[in-house]
């Protein structure tokens, strides 16, 4: 395990890189939250957790929470000897009214039930917390990279927007971020997915994988890992650097594929 200057921590050992889409979500993320003022830090579906890493780092209290057993253990791995940040696979009735923030990314799309995950989530936040996540954008572009991973749905921002405001909150700000490489690698993602789906026979079977993808999805990089090599060169750092700066030019647009947003208790708005 390592840091990388332009990607975070890298985990080879454990078959974990940062994949572009992450890579440019987590500037954006960074960006914001640097912003902010610090504070307890709930992340749900925390994956291998090194965006905790990064927030613990700029003075954040952090709690990491993956119902996964594979993801779980992975971030139990990177935090192993991290005092600001503490991993869990259970939810505690003592997080009721207790965080600055509930960070969820790439993880509503995942549940059934996005209301009553919103309404779950608002509870855990102080009078004056924040809730900041991503989804996928554009129902339209839904694709078999959602359906690998067990998506319900894929978001609009008028949609994304109502959902939140019925459910507590004001939005502070939302973007649309990704454009153009996340645009430009999602169908090389797909290719790998489909083939992926072609080996799911009957009815059953494909429930059990989308059960199993589900799990999995915030940290298999089997392809990514491939590509990895690539993307730490000399050139490949400076590609990665003119996107991540090239994607800032087009957040209010809806161009991207990912919705990022910031939206603070109602109550606390008024």
């Amino acid at each position: 395990m390592y840091e990388h200057p332009l990607y975070g921590l890298v985990i080879p050992e454990k078959g974990w890189v940062p994949a572009p889409r992450f890579v440019l979500r987590r500037y954006r993320i960074l960006k914001l939250m640097e912003a902010l003022p610090k504070g307890d830090v709930l992340e749900i579906g925390c994956g291998a957790g090194t965006l905790l890493h990064d927030l613990a780092a700029r003075g954040f209290r952090c709690v990491g929470y993956e119902a996964s057993s594979p993801a779980y253990a992975l971030a139990r791995y990177v935090h192993q000897r991290s005092p600001n940040v503490h991993i869990v696979d259970h939810i505690s009735e003592g997080w009721r009214g207790h965080f600055d923030y509930v960070l969820a990314f790439e993880v509503l799309e995942h549940i059934e039930d996005d209301v009553e995950a919103l309404a779950k989530w608002r509870s855990w936040l102080k009078p004056s917390g924040r809730l900041v996540l991503s989804v996928p954008a554009h129902q339209k572009r839904w694709n078999d990279s959602d359906v690998w991973a067990g998506h319900f749905r894929r978001y609009e921002r008028a949609e994304l927007r109502v959902l939140t405001e019925q459910s507590g909150f004001m939005v502070q700000h939302l973007e649309c971020y990704g454009f153009p490489l996340a645009n430009i690698i999602d169908p090389i993602r797909v290719c790998f997915h489909k083939r992926g789906l072609r080996n799911q026979g009957s009815a059953k079977e494909f429930q059990a994988a989308r059960a199993k993808n589900n799990d999995r999805s915030g940290i298999q990089r089997d392809m990514e890992s491939r590509l990895f090599p690539l993307q730490t060169s000399w050139l490949g750092v400076r590609i990665m650097r003119a996107f991540l700066k090239a994607q800032d030019g087009f957040l209010d647009t809806e161009k991207g594929n990912g919705y990022l947003m910031i939206s603070q208790t109602a109550a606390q708005c008024r």
